[in-house]
């Protein structure tokens, strides 16, 4: 009984940690501005197969360097039917930062990235493939958070996907 006690300590201890890290934000996408993504597109529906737009497309020349918005760890990388190529971050506050659609990947799986680090480019790839070369960047966070659940469609997803075009939006330059 000890040893878990002492253990549930510390899983909490680590989770309190995760959330105390700062989270410095900023664009991934270089060079991108307001004008680079369109202020309503967060939960957007209908939306495809996703029923719910669930991030925000920044649109760009393809290459633009894709940089992490935040320091993390590197999850994923690699090509998933929807995402293309993608690459998964987990930073700060227990949040997965996904990037999809990227021509190239320039990081690799468990790699330990910076904030403004380039981890890819701006592509067409995946469910892209036809379509202006953009960025599909999304911030999911792993613990859920009850409060943000709404009537919405599909609403109760909201406890876990968070609106990137609000820390878009203040990110640092």
């Amino acid at each position: 009984m000890k040893y878990f006690k002492r253990l549930a300590v510390g899983l909490l201890l680590l989770i309190a940690l995760g959330f105390l890290l700062p989270q410095h934000f900023i664009s991934p996408v270089k060079g991108s501005t307001r004008q680079s993504y369109h202020q309503q597109s967060f939960w957007a529906y209908p939306w495809g197969t996703s029923v719910t737009h669930k991030g925000v497309d920044i649109f760009s020349k393809e290459g633009t360097d894709v940089v992490s918005s935040t320091g993390g760890l590197v999850l994923y990388t690699g090509k998933i039917k929807k995402g293309g190529n993608v690459v998964l971050i987990l930073g700060p506050k227990w949040r997965l930062h996904y990037y999809a659609h990227l021509r190239e990947i320039k990081t690799s799986t468990f790699a330990w990235t910076n904030r403004r680090e380039v981890i890819g480019t701006v592509g067409t790839t995946g469910n892209a493939a036809g379509k202006a070369p953009h960025l599909h960047y999304t911030i999911r966070s792993i613990i859920p958070l009850p409060w943000r659940k709404d009537n919405s469609i599909q609403g109760w997803k909201k406890m876990f996907y968070l609106n990137p075009i609000d820390y878009l939006n203040t990110a640092q330059k």
